[in-house]
């Protein structure tokens, strides 16, 4: 008998909805609304212009493998840009080696670069994406130089391009 109530116990503490578990779902579900970008192309459209690994990173918010990119080892001056529309992202006067294996940045070109929030993970992560066409760049943490702005913008490599200083 005391059995089958703590199974009913479980199972009734189990059902319930707690507030931070409604407040998760609104943002979630703000975050999920569609939002209109300067550029705007249908999914086929995408798939047409994009590389298959530019695709599920930038449309579909997938994350390349770690050490994958052949920019992570670029030293050049220039100018990261995105490689779904061209907008400016990064310069690489703010590029630095964290040595988790994705391009990282201590700051955004200003304007560029929106966010969000995701739980794709289970936890609250602040997710970066180009402000013209809303490619999934990658996350921005908390850890990065404490002697520049100590952010890590931690991104995608396949999600940009290069573009050299002229000399």
């Amino acid at each position: 008998m005391g059995k089958n109530i703590a199974i009913l116990v479980l199972l009734v503490l189990s059902g319930c909805k707690g507030i931070s578990q409604e407040e998760k779902e609104k943002l979630t579900a703000k975050n999920d609304e569609k939002k209109t970008y300067a550029v705007t192309k249908t999914d086929a459209e995408w798939k047409a212009e994009l590389t298959d690994a530019e695709y599920y990173v930038l449309r579909k918010a997938a994350t390349e493998n770690s050490f994958s990119s052949d920019l992570l080892e670029n030293k050049e001056k220039g100018t990261y840009v995105c490689a779904g529309c061209a907008t400016p992202l990064f310069r690489s006067e703010n590029k630095f080696k964290s040595g988790t294996g994705w391009l990282s940045f201590d700051q955004e070109i200003e304007g560029n670069v929106a966010y969000d929030v995701d739980y794709k993970i289970g936890y609250a992560r602040t997710e970066e994406h180009c402000a013209t066409c809303g490619g999934h760049l990658g996350h921005v943490f908390n850890d990065g130089p404490k002697e520049t702005t100590g952010k890590r913008h931690c991104i995608n490599g396949v999600a940009l391009d290069f573009i050299p200083d002229p000399q």
